[in-house]
């Protein structure tokens, strides 16, 4: 009886060990029912917030996952984000992303971040260095000496205003900079504690309307010879137009472009990742339709300015549609 014991002993036991890995280690696609996806946006009060929202509720309410939007300082620290895994899905401008892909700029002396993946371009964000008519200035060589929130500190905003002084052979010497989100910064304008801060988003920005509704807001210039400089050493910009009846302003405004991104972690599954992007593209009417920004975001324009490769998950989708070859 004691011999049978112990061999039925050690019968329970192999047993337990052989079916322990089951559940010790979740897969890829455990994936899919019990993930938390964390989208990482920017400041309350832009643009990536409210998209962030549009496509945390498709992933909620039709995939079933938990979702949750973090407001954050935007690109650089979503990059950061997802590199350390405390994001699923982060927005972002391009050129930073190719800085951190590359390991230089904002990210210089670092490891390039060659893990980033992409899920789709969203759509262009306008350089709007904003001001007031009665500050006098009329363009970027008028900053000189004046007070300018130059965005949060290392934002895609703030990466921006660098390069933008830099084609007009200025740099932060020449100005009094203030690290400044969107908010605090029209909150500052109207303070006349500043005297204009580069907003550089989708078109038209909440915080623009909101200073015009108590002074008359101007939107200055980047005229032709500075966006060539930015276009030929920088190719993640393109030259754009803020176009007559945006704000108040009664005629087309030169400036640059960026196109945001919109990036997915690497560790998620193809599987999770291809439902999440054909969730996304097959109600991008609900995307649309949370700012007027997003109605730029279509299947047509998914693979614009993205200078990381894509997901597997996000490529299996598009190529099926026909959106990349």
């Amino acid at each position: 009886m004691k011999k049978l014991f112990l061999l039925f002993t050690a019968c329970i036991l192999i047993l337990a060990a052989c079916g322990g890995d089951s559940g010790s280690e979740p897969s890829g696609d455990a994936g899919s029912d019990d993930l938390f996806i964390t989208i990482a946006t920017g400041g309350t009060s832009g643009v990536y917030y409210p998209i962030g929202g549009a496509i945390s509720n498709l992933l909620e309410t039709n995939l079933g996952h938990d979702t949750s939007v973090q407001a954050t300082g935007a690109s650089v620290e979503n990059v950061n984000l997802l590199d350390t895994n405390r994001a699923e899905m982060a927005i972002t401008m391009a050129d930073t992303v190719l800085q951190a892909y590359e390991g230089n700029g904002a990210f210089e002396g670092e490891e390039p971040k060659d893990n980033l993946r992409g899920l789709t371009a969203l759509y262009p964000n306008y350089v709007q260095i904003v001001t007031t008519a009665d500050r006098g200035i009329e363009s970027v060589e008028d900053l000189r000496g004046k007070r300018v929130g130059v965005g949060a500190p290392n934002s895609g905003v703030e990466l921006n205003a660098r390069l933008v002084f830099e084609a007009h052979g200025m740099s932060y010497d020449d100005i009094e900079e203030d690290y400044l989100s969107y908010s605090e910064a029209i909150d500052q304008i109207k303070n006349n504690m500043i005297d204009a801060a580069f907003v550089t988003s989708g078109i038209p920005n909440a915080t623009v309307i909101d200073l015009s509704t108590t002074a008359e807001a101007v939107i200055v210039p980047i005229e032709e010879d500075a966006a060539d400089y930015l276009v030929e050493n920088y190719p993640f910009f393109s030259k754009g137009t803020i176009p007559a009846g945006a704000y108040d302003n009664e005629n087309d405004i030169p400036t640059v472009a960026i196109m945001n991104l919109l990036l997915v972690n690497e560790s998620l599954s193809e599987d999770v990742v291809y439902e999440m992007t054909k969730e996304i593209f097959e109600n991008i009417e609900a995307v649309q339709a949370s700012h007027n920004a997003a109605k730029n975001i279509t299947l047509d324009t998914v693979a614009e300015g993205m200078p990381v490769p894509f997901h597997p998950g996000a490529e299996k989708y598009f190529k099926e549609v026909g959106a990349i070859e």
